[in-house]
């Protein structure tokens, strides 16, 4: 650990994690799109998600990535074969950057496919970084795996303000005092992804049918093993059609 925490903090322009993304959900709640297509290729401003979070990772120097398909795995397999070539089982995304997908099973819940990548990710070194493929984020890479590195526990999570759904009405006596539109909770803290693990997390997934979110983060936590990178700036995340509606018009307004 400490030849790699030297490595990254001497030189956090060129990243030697493997970063995985979890690609292989149904996508049940924004079904307009994901009876065709699996939700990561669904496009924001005529961009996969999948491929805006893979550059975002890219633009802080991270080469290497695992990609965990299930459901309509095929259909990012044709994505990436049509885009891209292939060499040794992994495509050629950039000159120096390599993509490498895996199949982890049709009903395999998010611990399980974490799982079933372990043989991928134990050879590179002791850290990977692992995230959803179907949220995006301004997040600073380089600080969130330095916070990582100077903590020293198993894992690192981001947490992030949950973006307000409805308007908020002030009232007294059945008078409204004040009307507006929120741009964030003002309170409380959710899971955005954007996690950093130590191979150690293999240890807390048993099976295929473990939630990443559940027993695994569960007991990180009560063995103070899990910390929060904090992050104040965008994220958001694409669960339903309102969600993909969003995410066009900020990115159309912010290129």
């Amino acid at each position: 650990m400490k030849s790699l925490e030297k490595n990254i903090m001497a030189n956090t322009q060129n990243f030697k994690l493997p970063v995985v993304i979890l690609a292989g959900g149904k996508g049940s709640r924004i079904l307009e799109y994901t009876k065709a297509i699996p939700k990561p290729l669904i496009k924001v401003n005529k961009v996969p998600i999948l491929i805006r979070i893979i550059e975002h990772y890219i633009s802080y120097g991270f080469k290497d990535f695992v990609i965990a398909t299930g459901y309509l795995h095929n259909v990012i397999e044709k994505y990436f074969s049509k885009k891209f070539k292939k060499n040794n089982y992994q495509y050629i995304y950039s000159q120096d950057v390599r993509v490498k997908l895996v199949f982890t099973g049709l009903k395999t819940m998010t611990g399980g496919r974490v799982l079933r990548l372990e043989k991928y990710l134990t050879k590179k070194n002791n850290l990977f970084c692992l995230t959803y493929g179907d949220g995006v984020s301004n997040i600073n890479l380089h600080k969130l795996v330095n916070f990582h590195i100077r903590h020293k526990k198993i894992a690192t999570l981001t947490s992030v303000r949950p973006p307000a759904r409805f308007g908020y009405v002030k009232i007294k006596k059945d008078q409204v005092l004040t009307f507006g539109e929120k741009k964030s909770v003002d309170s409380g803290w959710i899971n955005g992804g954007f996690f950093i693990f130590n191979n150690k997390i293999f240890k807390f997934i048993k099976n295929d049918s473990i939630f990443l979110e559940k027993e695994p983060l569960e007991n990180l936590a009560s063995r103070k093993e899990l910390m929060a990178f904090k992050h104040f700036g965008f994220w958001q995340c694409m669960d339903t059609l309102r969600d993909k509606v969003f995410l066009d018009e900020h990115y159309k307004k912010n290129k």
